[in-house]
């Protein structure tokens, strides 16, 4: 074979480099009919001595010693059925007694056939083609066929002619994702008929199978106008590639139904590597999400901009396609447009299969809808004053000043239409949000799945909840999650065992909503609250399941926020208060609420009701109990805050106990967040038909608040009343 064009011949399952061919059936030494006879040549045997070469035995051998014609032993080697059943057995028996091997060179050259097709893919590297190979070659396998592989290596100048050699060695070609032109492709049809497509229509000529990425693309941007994006970015694949065109068409089309939408256009590739050389490109674009050609480029993309210190996806959302298997296992998770790979690959057999068995088999197609599958890696657009871009190559942070202005109307909860559908949003004012809550369904099992709120913002946009930040990927912006319920971990992570120390089991529980609706908030009674402008009270029933899916508690969860008044005259900027009440049911036997403090860690007393906080560049606690983390920690302080400088501006988070203090477990060095301690150094005893009472009032400002003015603002808060 000649070794002029850059591609790779496997048998299933051998590997081989790229640029080498490898020839995959012995060329016959003889005649069609001598091969007929099945004559073939072994090395060593008793009788010819080691190293010598002898024949074997033969078709004629076979027919002599079963007393049939040479025609009757070749029915039966092939598996004729017209052969009588007695005299088949009498042709075995012989065959074996002689140690007969038919040659599948003689059969291939007697038959016409080589039981043998080829696979043509532009990049095996692909996991998309790995996949694709794979069906085909579990459907090949079964009807008693081999595969071959030819890799173009992206080269569509030399695409026609390797799928052309690869013909000449094998009965029929898939083509998969073709990338020479429309008159290139129908004329090659034409030459190594029988083909099916993959990837690409043909006009009739052939079989071909497509993915409609049209609608792909449509599903992930309306995915991402439903996270209040509004200006994204494409990285589009190779040129000539029929399905960025589809991709591309789809887009089209989503502009359209979303006259606010701004999609930007970069070039990029099919690979890792333009990914990661496109992030300083994407930043530099400005856009909150990034839609990558494939699930390689986006994990380039993701690389590129780890290494920049962008966090994804609190300052930039970013999706792919085609759903390969590492998608789910990227940090963050890839939200990505799931193609039905091996699927792709099976159906094709089956029309090859169809083709070569009956050459009038008409030509069809098929087309396969993608499905979106939303993971870690796309979120809400950031709301805060920060954004990211590229000057001279380099990831710089630039601050917008965002005016504070006190908005009109009270906050409001937002149910969506779809009962099914995940966003429920606080707005406030002219559409200023302000909360998020997510059910918590595409948390990894390991992070003990629950409903959480996130991005929770100041007025003024600037967001003071994380989600799942590098330094514990389990965190997840404000939630009741507690490390120990009889045994079942509601907290994510590894779990504290005593003399063991921190270790991953399998005891991950889940919070399911079990009905979700909006209350009226009745105006509260006095002080601060009584003139506060009220919102209303999202009102949701949580079941708690253990690891095995049995049920351990039920939970009333009531949130409410409202607005504060800003007296008059004053300069300090207005906040607003997020007041959270959930009361816990042990409707389904006895509750022991632990931590790690109780099973043997000193001061790991976490679990509740927790709020993390983003990483700022200073953040300072303060609380009735002094300055510091030190001093907050395990206190029964009735209040904690946070006070965070970033790019020149300031933010205060309070966190007020309204009723029984607990003691609060707080971090601000290693990471900032809190919770008040449902078991600080004892476990927490609920009786069989018992309740326990978490609550939490949380004030979010755009300033700087002085320990004596948080004394003041809490002191109103828990005195005024709360409702």
């Amino acid at each position: 074979m000649s070794n002029r064009f850059p591609m790779v011949y496997r048998h299933i399952g051998k590997p081989a480099a790229r640029g080498q061919c490898r020839e995959w059936l012995g060329t016959p030494r003889t005649s069609v009919g001598q091969v007929t006879d099945g004559e073939q040549m072994v090395s060593g045997s008793a009788r010819g001595g080691a190293g010598q070469r002898r024949v074997t035995a033969t078709i004629g051998d076979v027919a002599t010693a079963a007393g049939v014609s040479r025609a009757t032993v070749s029915r039966v080697m092939n598996g004729r059925s017209t052969v009588d059943a007695a005299i088949a057995e009498r042709v075995r028996d012989a065959a074996a007694g002689l140690s007969y091997r038919p040659s599948n060179a003689a059969r291939s050259l007697a038959l016409g056939r080589t039981q043998t097709v080829a696979l043509v893919v532009p990049d095996l590297g692909n996991p998309v083609f790995q996949q694709i190979l794979r069906g085909v070659m579990d459907g090949a396998a079964e009807d008693g066929y081999r595969v071959l592989v030819a890799d173009t290596v992206e080269d569509d100048q030399q695409e026609g002619a390797i799928a052309l050699e690869a013909r000449m060695r094998c009965d029929a070609l898939v083509l998969v994702s073709p990338r020479i032109g429309d008159a290139e492709l129908s004329a090659l049809i034409a030459d190594v008929e029988p083909v099916v497509l993959v990837n690409r229509e043909t006009g009739g000529n052939a079989p071909s199978l497509v993915v409609d990425y049209e609608d792909g693309a449509i599903q992930v941007v309306e995915h991402l106008v439903a996270l209040g994006h509004r200006r994204i970015v494409y990285l589009g694949g190779p040129v000539r590639a029929a399905s960025d065109e589809l991709r591309r068409a789809g887009l089209d089309r989503a502009r359209k139904q979303h006259p606010d939408l701004e999609i930007l256009d970069l070039p990029a590739g099919p690979d890792i590597q333009a990914g990661h050389a496109a992030a300083p490109a994407v930043l530099a674009t400005r856009a909150t999400a990034a839609v990558a050609f494939n699930d390689l480029v986006a994990f380039g993309l993701l690389a590129g901009l780890n290494e920049a210190g962008v966090a994804v996806p609190a300052d930039i959302s970013v999706a792919g396609f085609d759903d390969i298997e590492l998608s789910r296992y990227a940090t963050p998770a890839l939200t990505t447009v799931a193609v039905p790979q091996a699927e792709l690959g099976r159906h094709a057999w089956r029309e090859l299969h169809a083709v070569i068995d009956d050459d009038a088999h008409p030509a069809s197609s098929a087309r396969f809808t993608p499905s979106l599958e939303v993971r870690g890696s796309t979120g809400p657009v950031p709301q805060g004053p920060e954004r990211v871009h590229i000057t001279d190559d380099t990831a710089v942070v630039r601050r917008e000043e965002i005016p504070v202005v006190p908005p009109t109307a009270p906050p409001a909860w937002a149910l969506p239409a779809d009962p099914d559908a995940d966003a429920v949003v606080l707005t406030c004012g002219d559409g200023l949000e302000l909360v998020r809550r997510d059910a918590g369904d595409r948390m990894p099992k390991v992070h003990a799945r629950r409903p959480y709120l996130h991005p929770v913002h100041t007025l003024a946009g600037v967001p003071l909840t994380d989600v799942s930040p590098v330094d514990h990927r389990h965190h997840y912006g404000v939630g009741i999650a507690v490390p120990d319920v009889n045994g079942t971990s509601h907290w994510g992570g590894r779990t504290f065992i005593e003399d063991v120390g921190p270790t991953l089991l399998k005891n991950h529980g889940r919070q399911t909503s079990d009905g979700i609706r909006v209350e009226a908030a009745p105006a509260a009674a006095s002080g601060v609250t009584a003139g506060a402008t009220t919102g209303e009270t999202l009102v949701e029933d949580v079941l708690w399941s253990d690891e095995h899916g049995a049920p351990q508690l039920r939970e009333e969860r009531r949130i409410s926020a409202r607005l504060l008044p800003q007296a008059p005259g004053s300069d300090a900027a207005p906040g607003w208060v997020l007041d959270w009440r959930s009361t816990l049911h042990a409707d389904h036997g006895p509750l022991e609420i632990r931590s790690p403090a109780t099973n043997g860690r000193p001061g790991a007393g976490y679990g509740g009701l927790f709020w993390r906080l983003p990483i700022a560049e200073s953040t300072t606690v303060r609380s009735a109990a002094g300055v510091g983390e030190t001093r907050a920690h395990g206190s029964t302080s009735p209040w904690v805050a946070f006070v965070q400088h970033q790019g020149g501006r300031s933010t205060t988070l309070l966190l007020v106990q309204p009723g029984q203090v607990r003691p609060w477990f707080l971090r601000s060095a290693e990471y900032p967040g809190a919770c008040p301690a449902l078991a600080w150094d004892s476990p927490l005893l609920v009786p069989d038909g018992g309740s326990v009472q978490l609550d939490l009032v949380a004030v979010l400002l755009d300033t700087e608040l002085t320990a004596d003015a948080a004394e003041a603002l809490a002191a109103d808060l828990t005195d005024g009343g709360r409702r």
